[in-house]
């Protein structure tokens, strides 16, 4: 399936044949089922994560192939234009997904684990993966190709930032267990490793230093790998002075993250009540 879709990618046809379109349509059951995804562990690298290009490409290729088309259930009361390649996904009682009613959506293309629970509204981008028993609060946003992994609470109108272009730009990875808090976004290929805990509030991206106070180093970016958050840290929305000219003068702050601690049982059980909602 790779080479086929990486040939269909480099050499554009004139017209698109029922065989390319089987192609693509087999390449979507696969992003759906979890067969293949955009990004994947892979311990050999310092972010543990590495970027399958080609799924990127697929995704891709599924825009260029598609027209727009009129999908709406009522026209009238709720339009709804998009390509023809991906329609809403379809779900099942068996899928074992819960989706609150309320104006939720979650694109076709898209892994979906067992036991994921949607409050509305929320929306899920084509190429995401959202693992067993993770929860996507209202106006939570999971970004095209973003990977979250078990366990995890999106909390309301928190943003996990996808990418699809450049091909081989990292998504944004939250591994399992990790809460994000209310109003964060998590952006720029960010990996957040397994057990964090992102304090309401919080951005973080490639160009925001975060400031660990606990372990007394600072985590960045760099040119070639993006902002990696350690394994179980607690990190909240800080400020850090400016230290010379006007911005001292003028007493002046700029924003940053803080890790303020490393998750224990008290953090646990702090926040345990979310399971019961599962």
């Amino acid at each position: 399936m790779q080479a086929e879709i990486e040939r269909l990618f480099d050499q554009k046809p004139s017209v698109y044949t029922d065989e390319d379109l089987r192609l693509f349509a087999e390449f979507k059951a696969a992003l759906n089922e979890g067969r293949v995804r955009a990004a994947e562990p892979c311990p050999e690298t310092r972010t543990g994560w590495r970027v399958n290009a080609w799924v990127k490409k697929g995704i891709l290729l599924g825009f260029r192939m598609g027209a727009v088309i009129d999908m709406s259930v009522d026209s009238e009361r709720q339009p709804f234009f998009d390509k023809s390649t991906f329609p809403s996904r379809r779900f099942t009682v068996q899928s074992d997904v819960r989706i609150v009613p309320g104006g939720s959506s979650i694109r076709d293309g898209c892994y979906i684990g067992k036991g994921v629970v949607c409050m509305p509204p929320m929306f899920i981008n084509v190429g995401a993966w959202v693992d067993d028993g993770t929860m996507v609060d209202s106006h939570a946003l999971v970004g095209s190709c973003a990977q979250v992994g078990k366990n995890c609470h999106i909390s309301a109108a928190s943003q996990i930032g996808g990418v699809l272009e450049p091909v081989g730009a990292m998504p944004v990875i939250v591994e399992d267990d990790v809460l994000v808090g209310g109003n964060c976004g998590i952006y720029e290929g960010t990996v957040v490793k397994r057990r964090a805990v992102v304090g309401t509030g919080t951005i973080l991206n490639r160009s925001t230093p975060v400031y660990d106070l606990v372990r007394n180093t600072v985590h960045r970016a760099t040119d070639d790998e993006p902002l990696v958050l350690p394994e179980a840290a607690v990190v909240v929305a800080g400020s850090r002075a400016i230290p010379s000219g006007p911005g001292k003068d003028w007493g002046i702050s700029v924003y940053t993250p803080v890790i303020v601690k490393y998750r224990d049982a008290r953090t646990d059980t702090k926040i345990q009540l979310e399971d019961l909602l599962r």
